[in-house]
């Protein structure tokens, strides 16, 4: 019987969700827990990798378990044995032909910033940007990421089966001194939204032109990948839609 869980967690004291050899992740955590609650190994497939300090309130993964097995006490069990940052939502059962990262058709992160001084109730989970920027410079670049573009050259990623093009969507929301950005999309690449938002900045500190970015979402042109990327704290995997 395959099972899908989401789980949400705050991904300040782990490397990511992949499991890694030597370091805290979120999967290797979770892991321990079903594969002691089970009495057997279990490996869990997640809907896709968070970075190092990213969190999550819908990241998604799939696992298989014996029919007889009570999935309401299941998620019980696992929360009484989670650490208190992660936190199992739900488990649902899922036809054999589901996978967490190949049936999502649709993913959901947020960034925020707080342009102004350092608040420790919230700098695990906004950037804080100290320094003079043209907040609505910023806003306009961010809004150039929007469409079906290719991205070769804001992820670090080596090869990929889509040529690098993505279809994303961009909301921003401004209050004060805060901006938050939602990007949804049919996905997203290793460090890709973290290099829009530095990006974004570095033409909201006129280091760079708006222009800067068409000219790097064209397809034909050699890959070169930019050097601005925004810290992981103000990240987070909200959801996924299958």
């Amino acid at each position: 019987m395959k099972i899908l869980g989401k789980v949400i967690y705050k991904g300040t004291a782990y490397q990511g969700w992949q499991r890694q050899p030597d370091a805290p992740t979120i999967e290797e955590t979770i892991e321990k827990v079903l594969s002691q609650i089970l009495n057997r190994d279990t490996s869990i497939c997640g809907s896709g990798r968070t970075d190092a300090g990213v969190h999550a309130r819908g990241q998604y993964f799939h696992f298989e378990v014996n029919t007889d097995t009570d999935i309401d006490k299941l998620r019980y069990s696992s929360n009484q044995l989670l650490p208190a940052d992660i936190h199992i939502v739900s488990f649902t059962k899922v036809g054999d032909d589901f996978h967490a990262r190949f049936s999502a058709k649709e993913k959901y992160y947020s960034y925020t910033i707080i342009f102004g001084e350092n608040d420790p109730f919230t700098n695990e989970f906004c950037y804080h940007f100290l320094r003079p920027i043209n907040v609505e410079m910023f806003i306009l670049a961010i809004n150039e990421f929007a469409g079906k573009h290719c991205f070769q050259d804001f992820t670090s990623k080596d090869i990929d089966e889509k040529n690098f093009f993505r279809t994303v969507r961009v909301e921003i929301k401004k209050q004060q001194n805060k901006v938050r950005i939602n990007f949804f999309g049919d996905g997203f690449m290793k460090y890709m939204i973290r290099f829009m938002v530095g990006t974004a900045i570095a033409i909201g500190e006129n280091r760079e032109t708006i222009a800067f970015i068409s000219q790097h979402l064209k397809a034909e042109k050699q890959r070169e990948i930019v050097r601005y990327k925004a810290p992981s704290q103000g990240l987070v995997l909200e959801d996924v839609k299958y």
